[in-house]
């Protein structure tokens, strides 16, 4: 059943990958005086490690919740593209929204390396078993994170958090070889150092929007050639 193939590639990189991210933020919680609860429906609501952390440091900050929300709204507003990209494999009806709460990166990056290859019948199954599988990853490393706090503390914490972008990065790096991946790879890389010389509520935000429209951009002119 693709349901369960999916579950068993889930369990594999990807989830000692998530795994260790959301046991760095489980300790950043418990380091911040939270309890398990808030850190575990932070994890599995909110579900994007920026908005999460986000939500950690505005803790205690003047304003109330307000600012903390839109921040981490605005730190995930990159699962609004990555939905659009995503839906047209998940096939049509209602179905296919079942997917939404486990779009997060890894999943949503194997997602659209693996769907083009399978049936069409096939495709919101498997999604949903390694969407599914991903977010329990998630929220039981959540829990062991905040258990062993103490043992996660300074440069280990801060390698743990960087673990997923990593694997993704390497994700993408797969894809260097088809040409769209290929041109977003190298746009993504020109529009980087912008997040260095901007103002850094920003920096990284605009060098993702002008690093994409330059890879869109780019795409476009060699279709029409």
């Amino acid at each position: 059943m693709i349901f369960r193939t999916a579950c068993r590639e889930a369990l594999g990189a990807p989830a000692l990958a998530m795994a260790a991210t959301f046991l760095a933020f489980g300790a950043a919680v418990q380091a911040a005086g939270l309890g398990l609860g808030w850190g575990l429906a932070a994890a599995l609501l909110v579900y994007g490690m920026p908005g999460q952390m986000v939500l950690v440091a505005a803790v205690g900050l003047p304003g109330g919740a307000l600012p903390a929300v839109l921040g981490a709204a605005t730190a995930n507003a990159r699962f609004l593209p990555m939905a659009v990209a995503l839906s047209p494999w998940l096939g049509g009806g209602p179905r296919r929204w079942w997917a939404l709460p486990f779009i997060a990166v890894t999943p949503w990056a194997m997602a659209m390396r693996r769907l083009p290859g399978l049936p069409e019948v096939e495709r919101l199954p498997w999604f949903l078993g390694f969407g599914l599988t991903s977010w329990l990853v998630a929220g039981a490393a959540t829990i062991l994170g905040h258990a062993i706090a103490p043992l996660l503390q300074g440069p280990v914490l801060a390698l743990m958090l960087l673990v997923n972008p990593l694997y993704f990065t390497l994700i993408l790096a797969h894809e260097v070889r088809v040409p769209p991946g290929r041109r977003a790879v190298i746009a993504g890389c020109c529009a980087a150092p912008l997040a260095l010389l901007l103002p850094a509520a920003w920096g990284l935000l605009v060098a993702g929007i002008l690093g994409g429209t330059l890879a869109f951009l780019w795409g476009e002119r060699r279709g029409r050639r």
